[in-house]
């Protein structure tokens, strides 16, 4: 990079940043959460049209969806030979069956005879059968039955074999792509395995799992989890213990990066001289689930509020999944690891219960299903629980609704929510045509929109 891009994406909010708390953790953390992988992308700005016109939505569906690793499942979801779960995402249908030998197939929903859907729904299946004439195949893709077969001469089994998508798994999750060829689901996910060596979500199962159609494009949903400062306005009770302006931002290769928010701090935006440390503390208990326990945590003299709950949540947490914590620092307890995956898979890092995103088009340019997976470890030696359904939310329930959704959290969302339509209403009577980004704070979004642009080219060129 040269000096003039590393002057322009230089700035970075007064006070005490991410580097001296890192410095200041009670224990050492890894180094990667200390690297700094912030590259600077320019800034201009984008264009509007991206997220309201239909053509450029059509191109999506064409250039980019189907060339992508796409989380379609977590391994809890079908745990055992016979299940199946079915994917849905930008017009393809997948059928995702649990083999006898434990590995997991994807099959194109699609009835090969006149096109109907083989099913709508996930539950258990020993075979695919078309519930319009019949024509049935095995969970194995192979072709079982063809009722009137005299009729079909013409059709062969191995030609009626169900297509497949390509199938990947790591961590306890399930992707799949349509189209064969680019990296592998290895390569497009680094460093996300390196990282989440420490975090095991292998061990992890989904506790809840809510979802909710968002009245506004796949990507200003998404986009809107992909910085920390819209809480000066958006998320005002958090100020007391989030350092929103003091993330750290980083980015990697083409498909990954990452928001690292510190908590148990005072927001940059709020005055030290007017707000104790006890008063931190107690903020984190009232609109947080890593305050140290619901009774929040009393400071002894002179003492800070960060270590002082990272000490209590390391305990808690370590009660709670049955591990040896002593060697977490105080982010991987309180911090919040927003990483994101190209193009829509969003797990978050560290110890704690993890949260994961997950956004889909829901159907078109103007809305999107926003899902919300709430993930908590296995004990060592305790059978591993089946996940449970996504609860749907209807158009007119909030997040607060969704039972085993943390309080604090569900209202975060639903503070989100109150802006994402008008900022779809508002991108479609924008006079300018622009959204001008910031050159830090902002750039997950301008990298996910570099990425994006590729695919999109590649498969212009290809034309």
């Amino acid at each position: 990079m040269d000096d003039g891009a590393m002057s322009k994406g230089a700035a970075r909010c007064p006070g005490p940043g991410w580097d001296e708390l890192m410095a200041a953790d009670t224990v050492a953390p890894p180094a990667f959460l200390k690297a700094d992988a912030y590259e600077y992308m320019g800034s201009a700005p984008l264009a509007a049209a991206r997220y309201v016109d239909a053509g450029f939505f059509r191109r999506e569906l064409e250039a980019m969806w189907p060339n992508v690793w796409q989380f379609a499942a977590r391994e809890e979801d079908l745990p055992e030979p016979g299940d199946v779960v079915v994917y849905e995402n930008a017009g393809r249908s997948y059928l995702l069956a649990r083999q006898p030998d434990g590995e997991v197939r994807a099959f194109h929903n699609v009835c090969l005879h006149r096109g109907r859907k083989l099913r709508t729904e996930s539950g258990r299946a020993s075979e695919f059968r078309c519930p319009f004439h019949g024509f049935t195949w095995r969970n194995d893709g192979s072709l079982k039955e063809i009722p009137c077969r005299w009729d079909f001469p013409h059709l062969t089994d191995e030609a009626m074999r169900l297509p497949q998508a390509d199938v990947g798994r790591w961590g306890g999750y399930v992707f799949v792509k349509e189209n064969p060829g680019g990296p592998s689901l290895e390569d497009y996910l680094a460093p996300l395995p390196e990282h989440f060596q420490r975090w095991r979500h292998e061990d992890c199962v989904t506790a809840v799992w809510v979802g909710k159609v968002i009245h506004a494009n796949w990507k200003a949903t998404a986009e809107a989890f992909m910085e920390a400062w819209h809480s000066l306005v958006t998320h005002p009770q958090i100020l007391g213990f989030t350092g929103d302006a003091n993330s750290r931002y980083n980015v990697y290769g083409d498909h990954v990066n990452v928001a690292l928010t510190p908590f148990g701090v005072l927001s940059p935006h709020l005055d030290p001289s007017t707000h104790s440390e006890q008063w931190v503390a107690d903020e984190v208990a009232r609109f947080s689930g890593r305050g140290g326990g619901s009774e929040g945590v009393k400071l002894g003299e002179g003492q800070r509020a960060r270590p002082v709950l990272a000490a209590a949540n390391r305990q808690r947490f370590a009660a709670m999944s049955g591990r040896d914590l002593s060697h977490a620092s105080d982010a991987e307890i309180l911090d919040a690891f927003t990483y994101n995956v190209f193009p829509n898979f969003a797990p978050w890092g560290g110890f704690a219960p993890n949260i994961v995103y997950r956004w889909r088009p829901w159907p078109d340019q103007d809305r999107s299903l926003m899902e919300v997976r709430l993930l908590v470890r296995t004990p060592p030696g305790a059978p591993r629980r089946r996940g449970p359904p996504m609860r749907l939310l209807a158009d007119d329930e909030p997040w607060t609704a969704a039972e085993g959704l943390p309080p604090a959290l569900a209202g975060v969302f639903e503070q989100d929510m109150g802006n994402l339509a008008l900022v779809q209403e508002g991108l479609k009577a924008s006079k300018t045509g622009e959204v001008n980004l910031g050159d830090y704070q902002e750039v997950r979004i301008r990298h996910f929109h570099r990425t994006l642009d590729q695919y999109l080219e590649r498969f212009d060129g290809a034309r």
